[in-house]
C-alpha cells in the first residue's frame, strides 16, 4: 500500500473500516462551554443546557429532550460534583464504577444530586431503566 495516495501497489483503492470503539469516540458528547454545565439525571451525560436543548441526551433518547427546553431542565441538574471524561467506556474500569460502561464516550459526572418528577420516574421503572440522581439529603 502506498501511504501517500491511499492506494495499493496495483493502483485500485482500499476502504478501511474505523474500529467500534474509534467511531463511537467520533461521537463522543462533550461540554462545548465551561459555564452552564449540566448533567442529564438518568446517566450522568455532562453537556451545556443549548445542547441538551440541540442533541438530547445521546444515552437516553427516550427522555425526548430535543427542541424542548422545559423538559431539558427537567431531565438535567446544574447539581453534580466531579467529572470524569471516559473514551473507552466498554475497556475503562472508571466507566465500571461509574456504570456507565454501556454508555457512549463523553464527559460524566461523578455523583448527580436531584430527582425526576413521579412521572419520570414511573416512566423509567416501566421501562427497567436505573438513574444515577440521588435526591437532597
Amino acid at each position: 500500500m502506498n501511504y501517500q495516495d491511499g492506494t495499493h501497489d496495483g493502483g485500485e483503492e482500499e476502504e478501511e473500516q474505523l474500529p467500534q470503539n474509534v467511531a463511537d469516540l467520533a461521537q463522543a458528547s462533550v461540554p462545548s462551554a465551561v459555564r452552564g454545565i449540566r448533567a442529564c439525571k438518568r446517566c450522568g451525560l455532562l453537556k451545556t443546557l443549548d445542547q441538551f436543548v440541540e442533541n438530547g441526551c445521546e444515552n437516553c433518547p427516550f427522555l425526548e429532550m430535543v427542541d424542548d427546553p422545559e423538559k431539558c431542565n427537567i431531565c438535567t441538574t446544574a447539581f453534580y460534583e466531579g467529572q470524569a471524561a471516559v473514551m473507552d467506556p466498554r475497556e475503562s474500569w472508571v466507566a465500571k464504577w461509574l456504570r456507565v460502561d454501556n454508555y457512549l464516550p463523553g464527559v460524566y459526572a461523578i455523583t448527580v444530586t436531584g430527582q425526576f418528577d413521579k412521572e419520570i420516574e414511573e416512566e423509567l421503572e416501566n421501562r427497567g431503566c436505573r438513574w444515577r440522581c440521588r435526591p437532597v439529603t
